[in-house]
């Protein structure tokens, strides 16, 4: 392109201020693309240069006194220190040089303090070794304002968090975590108001709510059931938080708390569209000191009020003929887990609304002539059809009449859809 501009501007298609920008702009691209791919290596080779020493170490380590032990189980974090300094000074403004040696810093802790520890037989777990690496790591996520670290503490919270909550025995509380990830949403808030279109950014958006949606389960105790409600609340959260102002101008694939908020609701919903759960739920008996002081509540409670909240300010200035199908699916779960505890036509309901939302969802799609949504809408409707077809108390007589009517529906909706696009053109 940048060869034709020239023949262009003679042949008067365009002028030569606009082949000027043309080529200023492309060049820019070009710039920013090298400056992508330097940071990338960059981080790259500062992991493989820290792994690179750690095996080197460990294959004559046997041999090595304790002090000399000592002495190169320090040297990682040394080094790595003084990497930082001279990248403050004199390379501040290199996002590769910033990211590169808070990379290499990063592992150098988590590598000293386990050294450290298996020189001088220091007692403790994984979880007070991950917490205790997390937190010495926390600085530096704003002292070098460097976004893989952030991204590297994330994945190191949720690890602590499932580590404490899910794997080890006896099983005890992750509150840390949430103390943990809220030390780090500020410098996600601030890195999505000067580069909201950045890598670093669309990796935030899809880590934070993963985080967030493996360590809610660890505040699990003893009433469980309340756990659904929290999770619902959960998803639609970030259902709204991804349809909201702010992420309007993020392209589908890099907004994680829409796709995670979708996913995650109507595979819950599917989840829940058998008998088993109803059917648990109809034989607990709850004991109301034992719910409203549960940890299980409180999550319910606050998602569930936040999410509300969030919805009816999104609905403010909006018909709620605006509102999407997936938007209030948690408030519509817990209208059914009420009705669930005492009646079994919960589960007809749960039916219905995965229902309602596939047919919402193959209407949305129509009207916004995407043939993207109108397929997840035949989808959803298709995944219903397979939870049913595990239905023992079905034919399989009305199962095939099930599938047929589905995959004529596919073809027919689709055709439909192209039918439209070459009409209009």
């Amino acid at each position: 392109m940048l060869k034709d501009l020239q023949e262009l501007v003679k042949a008067e298609v365009i002028s030569q201020n606009t082949a000027d920008k043309i080529s200023d702009f492309y060049h820019k691209k070009g710039e920013d693309s090298t400056n992508r791919l330097f940071i990338i290596f960059g981080i790259l080779g500062a992991i493989l240069v820290g792994l690179g020493i750690i095996m080197i170490i460990a294959h004559n380590w046997d041999e090595l006194s304790k002090t000399t032990k000592t002495f190169f189980a320090l040297l990682p974090l040394v080094g790595g220190q003084l990497l930082c300094l001279f990248t403050l000074i004199k390379k501040q403004d290199s996002v590769a040089w910033r990211e590169s040696s808070a990379a290499f810093l990063f592992f150098s802790v988590g590598a000293s303090i386990s050294l450290v520890s298996q020189i001088y037989n220091i007692p403790g777990d994984l979880s007070s070794y991950l917490l205790t690496w997390m937190l010495l790591c926390l600085p530096l996520i704003y002292v070098m304002n460097s976004s893989i670290t952030s991204l590297l503490y994330i994945v190191g919270i949720t690890f602590y968090a499932s580590e404490t909550g899910y794997w080890s025995q006896p099983q005890s509380e992750a509150y840390f975590y949430w103390l943990l990830l809220l030390a780090v949403l500020p410098h996600y808030y601030l890195l999505f108001k000067k580069k909201p279109e950045s890598n670093f950014v669309v990796f935030h958006h899809w880590l934070v709510p993963l985080s967030i949606i493996i360590s809610l389960g660890t505040v699990a105790d003893k009433t469980g059931s309340l756990m659904y409600i929290a999770y619902f609340s959960l998803f639609g959260l970030l259902y709204l938080v991804g349809n909201s102002v702010i992420f309007a101008q993020q392209k589908t694939r890099n907004n994680g708390y829409k796709i995670l908020g979708t996913l995650g609701s109507i595979i819950l919903l599917l989840t829940l569209s058998f008998d088993w759960f109803w059917d648990a739920l109809r034989k607990r008996d709850f004991q109301f000191n034992e719910v409203i002081t549960s940890p299980e509540f409180f999550a319910a409670v606050v998602l569930s009020l936040l999410a509300g909240g969030l919805l009816l300010f999104q609905l403010k200035n909006k018909s709620i003929r605006d509102m999407k199908p997936v938007a209030p699916v948690f408030i519509l779960f817990i209208l059914a887990f009420i009705i669930g505890l005492s009646s079994s036509i919960a589960v007809v309901l749960i039916n219905f609304f995965v229902f309602a939302i596939g047919i919402l969802t193959i209407k949305d799609g129509a009207k916004k002539d995407h043939l993207g949504i109108l397929n997840f809408g035949l989808l959803i409707i298709t995944a219903l059809v397979i939870c049913r077809f595990f239905d023992a108390d079905l034919s399989f007589v009305f199962k095939g009449i099930l599938f047929v009517s589905v995959g004529v529906g596919f073809f027919a909706a689709n055709s439909w859809m192209l039918k439209k696009r070459k009409t209009n053109e």
